[in-house]
């Protein structure tokens, strides 16, 4: 782990950075690239309403290393949320150093703190087997859902 680490919510000021790790992360795992002006627009929507979810960075030395956010999932089969992990990266620099790990911790920390929170889930991309061995040794396991979907808005999303 990187000693100097600092792990704090998000805030407004973050928005330029978090969505820089967002356009780079949908570039490394999907091959996908983002209109950088949406993402923008969306972190900053996100970061100027926590009702639509939290982001958690990890800094190191005053500068921004790694990054998750949490969204939130209503359960009326268990009467309470699942707080989804989203947005994760960690600068290539700073990976295998217990980053993402001590993200994970955190957030996990916060959830069992909460009355309302029945769970942690994630989606990651099938064949990321790197990602999948992390979350496993997180106490992660593979559920028997699948992720279905269908756009509404076709935005700026270039592949």
């Amino acid at each position: 782990m990187v000693p100097a680490m600092k792990i704090r919510k998000g805030a407004l000021g973050d928005a330029a950075i978090i969505a820089e790790f967002n356009i780079r992360l949908a570039r490394e795992t999907e091959d996908l690239r983002l209109d950088p002006a949406t993402v923008a627009q969306g972190v900053t929507a996100l970061l100027q309403d926590p009702a639509k979810g939290i982001y958690f960075v990890a800094e190191n030395e005053s500068k921004i290393v790694g990054q998750l956010l949490i969204t939130y999932e209503w359960s009326d089969w268990r009467n309470g949320n699942f707080w989804w992990i989203q947005s994760v990266y960690v600068k290539k620099e700073f990976r295998g150093q217990g980053i993402f790990a001590a993200l994970f911790e955190h957030i996990h920390r916060l959830a069992r703190e909460q009355k309302d929170v029945c769970g942690l889930r994630l989606y990651m991309e099938k064949d990321n087997e790197q990602a999948r061995r992390v979350y496993r040794k997180l106490g992660m396991h593979e559920t028997h859902y699948r992720v279905l979907e269908m756009a509404i808005f076709e935005g700026p999303l270039a592949s």
